[in-house]
């Protein structure tokens, strides 16, 4: 496609208002070879000569010769880099010359080991041998279970059916786990925050339960680029790994449009939807032939702006309407297999997804991406990006900025990201609300022994005393045992979740058929009494939420708003664990209970996002234990405000807004995986207090963090606060789309002046 010919078509159009505000021409890149110390196996080589796969990149070689040496390593590279081949050739070359070694292939959904045995069946096919490779997850079928349990060499699964179904029932597997030669963790960014707390100790458990059939796997990993890939990698599976990042794939010219929703008001308050612009780009993409593939952050959103686009092209080109589906989480299997495929076969010109389809997927080749939105890291952005174009040929893509701090300061920085590194992907195995858990699965598995603390870490030992005293586990003469009113106990442990517990979701005018399944801590934000929800472009009200048998139900619905949860959260100290001076005051990391309260919710217009209406719910609150950082204010700042005429609570409000919007720069995080609370008089320190907290139970490093790099975080907030345009405060600078108060009271010039005597301090 020609880039500049449609950058000008949009900039004739009526709609256009000059959103575009910078274009980042990215140049292709050549191919660098790399040498293998020896030749592949003969069948091998021919086989990935005959799939046009040779010369080697420099990174396949460099893996491949380091996996030979006997290393476990983490390959981090940029997307579309041919890190399959990475652990494949491997692999391959050493159950040819070793028929009785195994392997286990992991990936975080069932789409991508689906598409992936595929790959892998095409490389095989050309090497004339029979070697077993077969999927094993929640999808395969029973009857096959057996045959694939004594026959595989390769086993292609997820994390959870490791935990779920193969450790806790390792006896069965004895014979794979005990040949196992090789795992390999492909998409290893992915697993970050909770996902990837929980993974690693379903890595140790796994190195636990192979070393009891005296095997010793290899490891390798492989991942988007990312600011800590061997540190992250060393996390995931305990034990020391080599990184290879010396990227030498080719990739085409991409333009790279930074589009800023233009203000509709004349205070600059606020901007024209971001849903609304993606709509309008993604239409014309499509309308114009360009296989597109557009981002949204949420479920939610996903549904909206497929309706809106679908709506469009009904009305300018018809023929085109059906050709484009949204795709997300939460979806059937089979319904998402079967966009899977009308994509990779070109059925679809367009699809409308969450980050599901971020990660590798062979969705054929695309020309278009559009981001609604900031994905929330450097990485997860590069990875969006990354979807169209490919190997060869130019692509385009937009980032759309959304009206909140950190796209704006994006937008008004462009340079900053791309001169930016890549953020740290974050993990915290020791966290109690995780380890334990995962103890007790593993006395499950073999009693526990105290050499185990070489798998489990320092907590070991602390965790064990509490399990005992908790009577979970109990003392024998062999090592700790489960007490006998725990059954199964991987059961109750959700991987990629704080809880255990889930949601459904009916839909009550047709028989109660099951439409989804709600994660529990979303549950009261999202199917409340009254919601109005979204699935496969289908609006449902939520009628009942059964907090007994945790059941929501639906029934289609016509309405022309969406609903919005209104909360309040309040936060208690339990323990300080560390403490610095700077900026002039106390910066503290400790342990803090948070307290949430889904208060009611509103009602705002579609498109126009006009409020309509609030009504109040009468929910329990949700409380749990985590990490906070939280910080003094400067002495006598109160009275110097009030002097101004200042609000001083409406300060100290914008400040924790602009500063929780603006830590996933530093942390590879979300927004929605931080909290905050600011206070004029908080009762624990009985001092003004903001706070800055992880919103997941027991923590995953984001505040460690943010306490790490307070004075950058201050530094980014004030200038996001200076540039914004607006009086007295916007999305763009402090407001919140979250915020249980309706962002009141809010003072940009009291939040400027906090934050410019710290930083003078």
């Amino acid at each position: 496609m020609d880039n500049q010919d449609f950058l000008n078509h949009l900039k004739d159009m009526s709609e256009y208002q000059d959103q575009i505000v910078h274009i980042e021409h990215i140049s292709p890149t050549r191919t660098i070879t790399g040498e293998l110390d020896t030749p592949l196996h003969p069948s091998l080589m021919s086989a990935i000569d005959g799939l046009g796969l040779l010369p080697l990149y420099r990174h396949q070689a460099t893996a491949i010769n380091a996996v030979r040496d006997g290393k476990d390593v983490i390959v981090a590279t940029a997307s579309a880099s041919g890190k399959t081949l990475c652990y494949n050739l491997p692999v391959l070359e050493t159950i040819l010359n070793q028929k009785q070694s195994r392997a286990l292939y992991l990936f975080p959904t069932k789409a991508l080991a689906q598409d992936q045995i595929r790959t892998l069946g095409n490389l095989i096919s050309g090497m004339d041998v029979d070697i077993d490779h077969s999927t094993f997850d929640g999808d395969t079928p029973y009857d096959q279970r057996g045959e694939i349990k004594r026959a595989a060499h390769i086993l292609l699964s997820n994390p959870d059916m490791l935990h779920l179904g193969i450790l806790p029932n390792h006896q069965q597997w004895s014979g794979f786990l005990s040949r196992l030669k090789y795992v390999v963790i492909d998409e290893a960014h992915v697993y970050r925050g909770v996902f990837g707390s929980h993974l690693s100790n379903v890595m140790r458990r796994l190195r636990r339960i192979c070393a009891h059939y005296g095997a010793n796997p290899q490891f390798i990993l492989c991942s988007a680029t990312i600011a800590n890939p061997q540190d992250h990698a060393d996390k995931l599976i305990g034990l020391p790994c080599e990184l290879i990042d010396n990227d030498g794939s080719p990739h085409g010219k991409k333009d790279f449009v930074f589009w800023n929703p233009p203000t509709i008001d004349v205070h600059k308050t606020k901007r024209r939807s971001s849903n609304s612009e993606s709509m309008f780009i993604s239409t014309e993409l499509i309308s114009r032939g360009i296989r597109t593939l557009t981002f949204a952050k949420t479920r939610r959103l996903t549904e909206l702006i497929y309706i809106y686009i679908h709506k469009q092209l009904s009305q300018s080109a018809p023929d085109l309407a059906d050709r484009i589906k949204p795709y997300r989480a939460g979806y059937l299997p089979e319904d998402r297999r079967l966009i899977e495929q009308q994509l990779f076969n070109g059925e679809l010109l367009g699809t409308v997804a969450t980050n599901a389809l971020e990660l590798g997927i062979d969705i054929g080749k695309l020309d278009a991406t559009v981001l609604t939105g900031y994905p929330g890291s450097i990485a997860s952005t590069w990875q969006q990006a990354g979807r169209s174009g490919r190997r060869k040929g130019s692509s385009i893509s937009f980032l759309i900025g959304v009206d909140n701090p950190l796209d704006q300061y994006f937008m008004q920085h462009p340079d900053v990201f791309f001169e930016k590194s890549h953020e740290s992907a974050l993990t915290n195995q020791g966290n109690p609300h995780i380890l334990d858990p995962h103890l007790l699965c593993a006395a499950w598995e073999l009693p526990l022994k105290a050499r185990d603390s070489r798998y489990f870490g320092k907590r070991f030992e602390e965790a064990i005393e509490g399990l005992v005293s908790d009577d979970r586990l109990r003392k024998r003469t062999r090592g700790w045992y489960l007490s006998p009113q725990i059954d199964y106990p991987a059961q109750d442990v959700n991987i990629r979740s704080s809880s255990s517990d889930n949601f459904v979701l009916v839909d009550a005018s047709k028989d109660y058929e099951l439409l989804e399944i709600i994660d529990s801590a979303k549950a009261f934000f999202q199917i409340h009494t009254g919601a109005v929800y979204l699935h496969q472009g289908d609006t449902y009200l939520i009628t009942k939420l059964d907090l007994s048998n945790k059941t929501a139900y639906a029934e289609p619905t016509k309405v022309p708003y969406y609903t919005q949860p209104k909360d309040h959260t309040d936060i208690s100290i339990t323990k300080p664990l560390h403490k610095k001076h700077t900026g002039g005051v106390y910066v503290v990391l400790g342990e803090v209970e948070v307290t949430t309260r889904v208060l009611g919710f509103k009602k705002k217009r579609v498109m126009s996002e006009d409020l309509i209406g609030e009504e109040a719910l009468d929910l329990p609150p949700q409380v749990f234990s985590t990490i906070a950082l939280w910080f003094d204010l400067p002495a006598n700042m109160s009275k110097e405000l009030a002097r101004q005429g200042l609000d001083w609570a409406g300060g100290l409000h914008a400040t924790e807004h602009a500063a929780i919007a603006l830590l996933p720069l530093f942390a590879l995080c979300d927004r929605n995986d931080i909290g905050g609370v600011s206070t004029t008089l908080h009762l624990d320190t009985e001092k003004p207090q903001i706070f800055i907290y992880d919103a997941y139970p027991g923590g995953i490093g984001i505040a460690e963090k943010g306490y790490e790099l307070i004075d950058q975080l201050w530094e980014v907030t004030l200038q996001i606060i200076n540039d914004c345009p607006c009086e007295d405060g916007c999305p763009s600078c402090i407001q919140s789309p979250k915020c249980g108060n309706n962002n009141q009271p809010l003072d940009k010039q009291a939040a400027r002046i906090i934050l410019g005597t710290l930083l003078k301090s």
